[in-house]
């Protein structure tokens, strides 16, 4: 064929180079990972208290909820998944090619929504409830599990292999929670109502809760906002793709640096690399379903069947960590005080396993975006910012701590707003990115399209509500 001329704009940033796409793997048990890590970092309050708190109020007859809102987020991290599978670049990188200043923008967002440690204090509270040390030594509990969170990301001389192992570790843990909750805890009246609430030809009943947190325990069924766009940075960690010729994140301390380039690549279309693609894309389709969608619907529908079968109907529940302490106490006298127990151990480790990923993807996203676009000419590698990023995030989270602040009306406006809006922009840009930016081979079309559609719709009207809803508590 002709020689070929890379798709991928160059107004903003350099152009890509040409590079065949490489081999799928012969063994795809060795890259399995990105998907387990993104449910695994998912796994965090809406599973263990937003989806259970719903059951405990109106059974299960809004599980639908979570599939709908999973099988809308395997559509959106498969888009996000194209475009560094065909170019060795992150979307962020492929937004910021359009627009120079895309990438500070979702950045920005997610900061916003993350610099609160929320996810550590959760855990720490977790803790107090099996040390009986009361809710006075939550902060000194949440600082420690800070160091050990900015420790771990900063000293492993590979990251994302660290974290692959930790979350591996807590989806483990999960599991076991799940067998023996089904083996002692789960009655067969939860297993009804499950089977009512997702099946088919179901008139979809919506439980008589507020609007906006039913369409918010959808959206953010299994991950949502930042989260999403990180599986680039995972899967090109893992080197899926053509991300297999872009260096690893490593620890600038432990790790051994390399010379990162600043732009991907782009293949030829030609019948091998297109044969090779499929092969990839297929893979990449089924390791997102098996990985991150089952995992996420699995946890939502067991911890929501352990809530049914324990606390449903119980009056005075709040959607909140003192859920957590009333289901736990309620497990203890059901079963036993050992269950309860290891309730509270593993939502514990749990949730400091999702703080780490929060941190990690945080950081990741903003380290990409500061060294592609910001500072691409400067002789701070990609590493070097990550690890700086990673330890301001955890010393601000100390002081927050330390100073003693409760976690103020404003955050909590920004951080449920953030989300929402994020998701309905790049879904819109991931339709643009691939559609104008790939060969005609490997463009977005046909139904995935149309889930990128149904995306914009959805995110776009939570949104709306979201901002309207917190506007008016904000400002009365």
């Amino acid at each position: 064929m002709a020689e070929f001329t890379p798709t991928v704009p160059a107004r903003v940033l350099p152009p890509v180079a040409v590079r065949d796409l490489p081999d799928p793997p012969r063994s795809s048990w060795r890259i399995i990972g990105p998907g387990l890590v993104g449910a695994g970092v998912g796994l965090a309050s809406g599973e263990f208290i937003l989806w259970p708190y719903i059951a405990s109020q109106v059974g299960l007859v809004f599980i639908w909820g979570a599939a709908i809102g999973i099988i809308t987020q395997w559509f959106l991290n498969m888009e996000i998944e194209r475009y560094t599978l065909a170019t060795g670049e992150t979307a962020l990188t492929g937004f910021s090619r359009m627009w120079k200043h895309w990438s500070l923008v979702f950045v920005v967002m997610t900061l916003c929504s993350n610099l609160w440690p929320g996810w550590v204090t959760t855990s720490a509270t977790m803790m107090t409830y099996l040390t009986g040390t009361g809710a006075g030594s939550v902060r000194w509990i949440a600082i420690g599990m800070l160091l050990v969170i900015a420790l771990g990301l900063t000293m492993a001389p590979v990251i994302y292999t660290m974290l692959e192992r930790v979350i591996f570790v807590k989806i483990a843990l999960v599991a076991t929670l799940a067998i023996v909750a089904i083996l002692f805890a789960i009655n067969a009246d939860s297993w009804i109502e499950l089977g009512k609430g997702l099946s088919v030809g179901a008139e979809f009943p919506v439980p008589p809760l507020e609007f906006a947190v039913l369409m918010g325990a959808i959206a953010y069924a299994g991950a949502g906002g930042g989260q999403n766009l990180c599986q680039s940075n995972w899967i090109r960690d893992k080197g899926f793709g053509m991300g297999l010729y872009v260096p690893r994140l490593v620890s600038p301390v432990t790790g051994q640096e390399e010379a990162a380039a600043s732009t991907g690549f782009q293949f030829a279309p030609t019948k091998e690399n297109l044969a090779r693609w499929q092969q990839w894309w297929r893979f990449a389709n089924i390791e997102q379903a098996a990985t991150f969608a089952l995992v996420s619907f699995l946890t939502i529908a067991l911890m929501s069947m352990l809530a049914y079968s324990t606390v449903f109907g119980k009056p005075g529940l709040a959607n909140g960590i003192g859920f957590l302490q009333v289901e736990g106490e309620a497990l203890k006298a059901s079963v036993g005080p050992w269950f309860g127990v290891l309730f509270w151990v593993i939502g514990a480790l749990s949730l400091f396993a999702s703080a780490m990923g929060i941190v990690d993807y945080t950081s990741r996203l903003a380290s990409d975006a500061l060294k592609t676009i910001y500072l691409r000419d400067k002789a701070i590698s990609e590493n070097r910012v990550y690890f700086f990023i990673v330890w301001a995030m955890a010393l601000l989270g100390v002081v927050i701590l330390l100073l003693g602040f409760d976690q103020p009306l404003i955050l909590l406006v920004f951080s449920a707003s953030f989300a929402a809006v994020m998701m309905f922009v790049y879904s819109i840009l991931l339709i643009v990115l691939n559609r104008r930016s790939l060969p005609e081979a490997l463009k977005v079309r046909s139904y995935r399209l149309g889930a990128l559609v149904w995306s914009i719709a959805f995110f776009g009207t939570l949104t709306v509500l979201t901002v309207t809803q917190q506007a008016q508590k904000l400002f009365g």
